[in-house]
């Protein structure tokens, strides 16, 4: 009986040790930055690991008085680009912590 408990906190111990280094992953990841850009480097931006944006960077010949659309698409198109690579980047560092739960 007793033998089962140690076996118990010792897996109590794993599990804390682990959340641990969740943590402090995580923390690193939203601190990372992320740039995406649309076709051509038009529009650029910059969001932290957290998905917040940082920063918008529009090359003027991108801004056409006449052409609305296509600057609100490469605005989307950067954003996307930028969010996907958190996507990505948060996966490869915590999905080893989600494997096999499903």
């Amino acid at each position: 009986m007793m033998r089962g408990m140690g076996n118990m906190q010792n897996m109590m111990k794993q599990m804390k040790k682990m959340q641990q280094q969740m943590t402090t992953e995580q923390a690193a990841l939203n601190e990372e930055t992320f740039t995406g850009k649309a076709p051509d480097d038009m529009v650029t931006v910059t969001f932290t690991g957290d998905k917040k944006m940082q920063d918008i960077a529009i090359k003027p010949e991108a801004v056409d008085p006449d052409d609305v659309d296509m600057l609100q698409d490469l605005v989307v198109a950067a954003v996307n680009d930028a969010l996907a690579q958190i996507d990505t980047q948060t996966q490869s560092t915590m999905g080893k912590y989600t494997k096999g739960l499903q």
